[in-house]
C-alpha cells in the first residue's frame, strides 16, 4: 500500500513538472526545434529591430534554432520567392507584394498575419538649410528627390501615391531619384546627394544623419502602411516558422517593434 502512495506521489510530482514545463515552452518551443534554420525574407525597413533585438531574442529563447535573414525591397523579395527562394517566413512592407504570393498559391494564408503599420515622412539632412517644411515646397527643390522605385520598392509606391494624391506628381517627377530600396533612400538624403526624400518614419528614427519635415498629410495615402508576415507554403521549417510567427505577437516582440517607431495594427 505504501508503495503504491509512493508511485502515484511521484507519478503527481512528474505531471506538475510536465505541465510547467509545456506552460514555459520547454517542451513545445525547444526540443521539436533544434537545428532547423529559419529563413527569413524581410522589408529592408524591418533590418534594425530584426537584427539587433528581435532575432537575438527569438534565437535565445530557442536555443539550436538559428534564424538567417534576407533584406530587400519587397517588391525584390517577392520575384525571389516566385523564382525558388528558400524562405520560410515573408514579412512585407505592403499589401501589395504579399497578395501577389497568396494569389500565386505561394504563402500559407492561414498564418498571414496583418501586424504592423509604420508612417510615411518627408525628410532632409540634418544640417540642411533648404526652405522644405512641407510637401507642398517639393516644387520648388532644385536638386534630388530621393525615394524608392515605384515598380518594386513599397516605400515608393507610397511615396508616388502621396505625391499624386497631392496634384505633386507631374512637377515633381523630373527631379526623382530612385533607391532600390528604402535603406538606399534614406543614404541618399543622409549623405547629401539628396536635397531631401520619402521613406518611413522608422527609417528616419534610425538615422541622426536626417530629420523629419513632416508626415504625408492625412488624405494623401489611400490605404495605411501595412507590413503583414505569413510562412511560405513550401517550408522546410513549418513547426520553426510558425513558432516565430507567434513569437512576433507576443508582447515582448510588440514593445521591440514599436521601440523602433513602428505602431501595431489592431485587426477587427
Amino acid at each position: 500500500m505504501k508503495s503504491k502512495m509512493i508511485i502515484v506521489a511521484v507519478i503527481a510530482i512528474i505531471a506538475v513538472v510536465a505541465v510547467g514545463l509545456y506552460a514555459t515552452g520547454t517542451f513545445n518551443n525547444h526540443s521539436n526545434l533544434e537545428n532547423q534554420e529559419i529563413q527569413l525574407a524581410a522589408a529592408a525597413s524591418l533590418k534594425n529591430a530584426y537584427d539587433k533585438e528581435l532575432i537575438p531574442l527569438f534565437e535565445q529563447k530557442h536555443p539550436g534554432v538559428k534564424v538567417t535573414p534576407t533584406y530587400a525591397s519587397s517588391g525584390d523579395l517577392q520575384t525571389q520567392i516566385e523564382n525558388g527562394l528558400k524562405a520560410d517566413v515573408f514579412m512585407s512592407a505592403a499589401n501589395k507584394q504579399m497578395n501577389a504570393l497568396v494569389e500565386k498559391d505561394l504563402i500559407d494564408n492561414s498564418t498571414n498575419v496583418q501586424f504592423l503599420e509604420n508612417k510615411v515622412v518627408l525628410i532632409v539632412p540634418a544640417d540642411s538649410s533648404a526652405n522644405i517644411s512641407s510637401f507642398d515646397d517639393l516644387k520648388n527643390v532644385n536638386g534630388n528627390i530621393a525615394i524608392g522605385n515605384p515598380d518594386s520598392v513599397p516605400a515608393g509606391q507610397y511615396a508616388k501615391e502621396v505625391l499624386t494624391n497631392l496634384k505633386l506628381w507631374n512637377e515633381t517627377e523630373s527631379k526623382l531619384s530612385f533607391g532600390n530600396d528604402v535603406t538606399a533612400v534614406l543614404n541618399q538624403v543622409a549623405d547629401g546627394s539628396a536635397d531631401c526624400g520619402i521613406v518611413y518614419s522608422t527609417d528616419a528614427k534610425s538615422n541622426d544623419k536626417v530629420k523629419v519635415v513632416c508626415e504625408a498629410p492625412e488624405g494623401s495615402l489611400n490605404t495605411p502602411v501595412i507590413y503583414p508576415v505569413a510562412m511560405v507554403k513550401d517550408s522546410q521549417h513549418s513547426d520553426a516558422a510558425k513558432e516565430f510567427i507567434d513569437f512576433l505577437q507576443t508582447k515582448e516582440a510588440k514593445d521591440i517593434f514599436e521601440k523602433y517607431g513602428f505602431t501595431i495594427h489592431e485587426n477587427k
